[in-house]
């Protein structure tokens, strides 16, 4: 970039440019939320039949696209904004070199060259001529640096070595600027989308591609920008997070999506937006990575005679094939699924009054992370946080996503407030029941990333109101929320536990919540509190090992007419009906088992 056009360059321009797609994009996220929680959710709440289905559809990919708009305008915004800022850092130095030389008398030439005048050393019996140098960019060269300053103390005119020193600052300051223009015209024109209408798989693995351009160039710009506090509280995250400009707020969301979405304590409808964004872009990879891997063999199996008797076995290309893709392709289509799943429930926002769903937390590696909302709790009078059990994970999230729907429906019902239900998968749940669910470590080393969502919901709080929170777990999840209780501040109201092995304490008064506010369930046919006791029950030394369904523990013991571990939450069940009457705040109303005969000898 040569002296002049840099010189001409206004920062401003370039903000006022990013402040325009800013714009473009929250009118694009206008739109998208207009037609998901107003005109689709009416739909669906209302009219039936294969018109409605045929509009609900259209709806669907106009809504991508707003999305996709919406995202796009963020990553041109933030790149524009980054671009001026390193533009701008370079213009500042070239314009203060621009000043101290013509301070010191100096002339900045059209070319970058500086002339001096003429001068006159202390002791030197004449003025030297004046002249014209031109600097260099980047003396990091020991060598060449020896050589200049020996240049400059040879030189008979002070001024030289003056207007040497200004021409390297141009130097520099023009270097800074190509490059940073180098850097961006390519992320820049690679923000570009088809000329289709529709949103494909391909166009959000282009963003994720496009977001990753943009973060890399945009680093020093995002670096410049106060960070999030490490390892801070959710009152420091929503804090940090509150004194960032709008500016700053969509950098952060456009540039680091999982970042923000993940934060504890930020806004529900934020965490919502970027962890959607991270949604639709890990769902275009995962789908093209799949499609990408050749399918699996039709003929997965042959027999074989060993000895007597014939054997079934894998054929040798099935195994080839599991060999080389069989683990990615399990994990690919588990993560589909979930993703898959997380979006169905989006797309039934207004079904039977369902609310509008927020993702609060998503992470499709490994076993995957998902943390999804009825409703928003920044504003409910009423939540529920629900921790499922061994074997879930994102393949497996649509089924608890459901629970806390139809725990919704009866809570909301109640009429006692606004609700949300939360599904939250922020942990590694056991995935056998054999190997992995009598060791206690999961649920400890979940515990705490529980406890820290829960103090979140308060840091995001939206209106002045405390809420009513109840902490809702199944199998292993309620020995996660018993470990949560047990390790710090149980930042609940009630605790229902349903089907628990136990909870690591013996007593339903070492659950931090008010005496009377443990409930729990046990079904008939559910063999896991007793198959549990020894590994996850709480013993104070003085007995057996202690479950929430032990008369001993203290919980309010809810009737319960289902069968099972898994049907606590079938609707029109009184199972389901007592927890979402907790849920709503309506304790009195529960309808609870009669005490157990007293057994002489047993304590």
């Amino acid at each position: 970039m040569d002296l002049e056009t840099l010189k001409a360059f206004k920062q401003a321009e370039y903000e006022e440019a990013a402040d325009g797609f800013r714009n473009v994009g929250e009118a694009a996220s206008a739109a998208k939320d207009t037609i998901d929680t107003k005109i689709s959710a009416g739909i669906r709440a209302q009219l039936q039949g294969k018109a409605a289905e045929a509009a609900l559809g259209e709806l669907k990919e106009l809504s991508k696209n707003f999305h996709y708009a919406q995202t796009e305008c963020g990553l041109v915004s933030t790149a524009l904004n980054a671009f001026a800022f390193d533009l701008g850092a370079a213009k500042r130095k070239l314009d203060a070199a621009i000043a101290d030389a013509h301070a010191a008398g100096c002339t900045v030439n059209p070319n970058g060259s500086v002339s001096f005048p003429p001068g006159q050393k202390p002791g030197a019996e004449k003025v030297e001529d004046g002249g014209t140098v031109t600097g260099s960019a980047g003396m990091d060269d020991p060598t060449a640096n020896a050589l200049e300053r020996q240049a400059i103390n040879i030189h008979p005119n002070p001024n030289y070595g003056k207007a040497i020193g200004f021409a390297n600052r141009i130097a520099d300051a023009l270097k800074e600027a190509t490059e940073a223009d180098a850097k961006w015209a390519p992320k820049l024109r690679a923000l570009k989308a088809d000329d289709d209408l529709k949103v494909t798989d391909r166009d959000w693995a282009d963003a994720q591609s496009d977001m990753g351009g943009v973060s890399d160039a945009g680093k020093t710009f995002l670096d410049s920008l106060p960070q999030p506090p490490k390892d801070g509280s959710p009152k420091d995250n929503a804090n940090w997070w509150k004194g960032l400009t709008p500016e700053q707020q969509e950098a952060w969301a456009a540039l680091r999506p999982a970042t923000v979405g993940g934060l504890d304590g930020l806004p529900s409808t934020v965490r919502d937006e970027a962890n959607r964004v991270v949604l639709a872009e890990k769902h275009g990879q995962y789908q093209m990575e799949l499609d990408s891997i050749p399918k699996p063999p039709a003929n997965e199996w042959t027999w074989i005679t060993a000895g007597m008797y014939p054997s079934k076995v894998h054929t040798d290309e099935w195994m080839e094939w599991h060999n080389k893709y069989g683990d990615r392709y399990e994990q690919l289509n588990k993560s589909l699924k979930g993703m898959n799943a997380i979006q169905a429930r989006f797309d039934r926002t207004g079904e039977r009054g369902l609310p509008e769903a927020y993702l609060l937390g998503f992470n499709p590696e490994k076993n995957g992370r998902a943390i999804v909302a009825n409703g928003n709790p920044d504003t409910a009078d009423h939540q529920a946080i629900y921790v499922p059990g061994t074997t879930s994970n994102l393949g497996s999230i649509g089924g608890d996503i459901g629970r806390m729907e139809n725990v919704w429906r009866v809570a909301a019902g109640a009429n006692n407030g606004s609700v949300s239900t939360i599904t939250w998968l922020g942990y590694d749940a056991p995935q056998d029941i054999v190997k992995d669910s009598p060791f206690s470590h999961y649920a400890n080393d979940g515990a705490p990333a529980y406890n820290r969502f829960l103090d979140g919901l308060d840091a995001s709080r939206t209106v002045d109101t405390d809420p009513h929170r109840t902490a809702i777990g199944h199998s292993y999840g309620t020995t996660l929320i018993g470990s949560a209780a047990r390790q710090g501040h149980l930042n609940v109201d009630d605790v229902v536990l349903a089907g628990s092995p136990g909870v690591q304490v013996p007593k339903a008064e070492q659950m931090d919540v008010p005496k009377g506010h443990v409930w729990n369930e046990e079904a008939d046919g559910d063999i896991v509190p007793d198959v549990g006791r020894f590994g996850h029950g709480g013993t104070d030394w003085d007995g057996p090992w202690t479950v929430p369904s032990d008369e001993r523990f203290g919980a309010n013991q809810m009737t319960t007419d289902t069968e099972g571990h898994s049907d606590y939450w079938k609707e029109g069940t009184k199972s389901l009906e007592n927890q979402g009457l907790v849920v709503a705040g309506k304790p009195d109303q529960v309808s609870l088992k009669p005490p157990p005969n007293p057994t002489p000898g047993v304590r």
